[in-house]
């Protein structure tokens, strides 16, 4: 009898155990996010103690919210989303398990040694080798299941949101593997195997993918999934989305160097990353308008419904940012812009706008269907924390691109005789006023996520244990 249930009930254990702890890290990795971002306004909240200061917190908050609150989102719905459009089980249930398990290590590990200052000093790859090595077992794991569940499947056609997840998967683990190549000289201390401007390259080759297939590529995968789900309507052109897939896979892997304007980088190098950053915007707003299109007769619904509102606003935000990242790599714009808050903010509108909200809104659509439910525990309060994730991430963006303006023009101001006008510290204290308002931007949308932890505890804890099995089943076309 078993036998039979577990040819037709998908794998959703994995799934609930992935959304639960999005939400768990997502208000972790926020919190440490306002608590730094306090600091910059009252420096004595470091409380003069080096495993709270800004530079030791910092990494561990981008690395909480990235890989701990991005990668459980993208790993809890690339699980359910092969299975559902595969029409299939995941490949192993033990696999499947021992991601979970094992990138919930990677993230402890990195909890308790960030703060200690065990750090190989990259950006985005700030973990030592040990966890490194870990997580990369871990990631080939993902990819084993995922792609082997691709390989099972029953349906002839692979859905493009598993095109765009299955980038993202490779991509990420040849990115992780190629820039953390190192030299170990301790357990917790280890040399980059390149050297000078090559590992500069190399690093921002990395960081950037990390942003362009990590944070962009898989999430686009989450997007031709829920939207059209949650409009009730099909993807506007399939044909498109394709389009979209091959080009920005094929043009982001480029982009790298214009983080590296004005270094010691070639200048060719540094041209290159900004033509391909400039051509990125087609294919970036072409999925875009896909996403947006494919609300074609189903606008009204934004009335009722905040989990599409949630959807939809992300969609905006990514267009956005991805007009914003090719003007920034522009090398006249960049020369104003390097090094400033700019860069947070432009940060902060992909990651809080398109990331988080195109997350939350996924997680609210999924999170009763894995659980049994017929919706959410309280509508009301997706309303609230929508208005809260909105108003909190437009503070955080206003405030940091007028910040950074005002660095920027504030750093190049020379007087007549050469010399600067302003010393670094006048344009610290001219910053002052937006680091308040980050803070408070910031503070809104914690307060949005410690709403959606509980609605989803209250979701979850009315969920009973037949419901969640019968929501498990499925019937493969052709079955009896």
């Amino acid at each position: 009898m078993s036998t039979a249930i577990n040819q037709t009930a998908y794998n959703y254990k994995v799934v609930r155990q992935f959304a639960i702890m999005t939400v768990v890290w997502g208000v972790i990795g926020m919190g440490i996010g306002v608590l730094i971002a306090a600091q910059l306004v009252w420096p004595q909240l470091n409380f003069d103690t080096a495993w709270l200061s800004f530079g030791r917190l910092r990494p561990l908050h981008t690395n909480a919210v990235i890989f701990a609150f991005g990668g459980c989102a993208l790993m809890a719905t690339s699980f359910y989303v092969v299975q559902r459009t595969c029409q299939a089980r995941l490949i192993s249930d033990g696999l499947a398990a021992f991601t979970f398990w094992g990138w919930q290590a990677v993230i402890v590990l990195a909890v308790i040694t960030l703060p200690q200052g065990f750090t190989s000093s990259k950006e985005y790859a700030e973990l030592e080798w040990p966890i490194d090595i870990l997580l990369g077992i871990v990631w080939i794991t993902y990819a084993v299941v995922f792609f082997g569940t691709i390989m099972k499947r029953t349906t002839k056609h692979i859905y493009v949101g598993n095109w765009f997840y299955g980038a993202f998967i490779l991509v990420t683990a040849m990115l992780h593997i190629v820039n953390n190549l190192e030299i170990p000289v301790t357990w917790f201390k280890s040399y980059s195997l390149y050297s000078g401007a090559t590992d500069a390259m190399v690093q921002w080759w990395y960081g950037h993918n990390a942003v362009g297939f990590f944070l962009t590529t898989g999430f686009l995968g989450m997007m031709y999934y829920f939207v059209p789900k949650q409009a009730g309507r099909p993807v506007y052109s399939y044909r498109l989305s394709i389009v979209h897939f091959w080009a920005l896979i094929t043009l982001y892997i480029w982009a790298g160097p214009h983080h590296l304007h004005y270094t010691a980088l070639p200048d060719w190098a540094q041209s290159l990353g900004m033509v391909m950053s400039i051509i990125l915007l087609a294919p970036s707003w072409g999925g875009m308008i896909n996403g947006m299109m494919t609300l074609s007769g189903a606008w009204h619904k934004l009335r009722t419904d905040p989990i599409l509102r949630f959807l939809v606003v992300s969609l905006a935000f990514y267009g956005m940012s991805t007009f914003e990242g090719p003007m920034m790599a522009i090398k006249t714009v960049n020369a104003l812009s390097h090094y400033t808050d700019w860069t947070i903010g432009h940060v902060h509108a992909g990651a809080l706008g398109w990331v988080a909200m195109i997350s939350i809104g996924a997680l609210y659509h999924m999170t009763p269907k894995v659980f049994g439910r017929e919706e959410m525990y309280s509508i009301p309060l997706i309303n609230a924390h929508f208005w809260l994730a909105t108003i909190g991430t437009v503070l955080y963006i206003a405030s940091m691109w007028v910040n950074g303006i005002t660095q920027g023009l504030m750093w190049r101001a020379v007087n007549q005789d050469g010399t600067l006008t302003y010393s670094f510290v006048e344009a610290l204290e001219a910053s002052h006023p937006g680091f308040f308002v980050r803070a408070l931007g910031g503070a809104f949308f914690l307060t949005g996520m410690l709403l959606m932890a509980y609605n989803t505890w209250r979701t979850v804890r009315a969920a009973k244990p037949e419901e969640i099995e019968a929501a498990a089943k499925f019937t493969v076309q052709g079955a009896h």
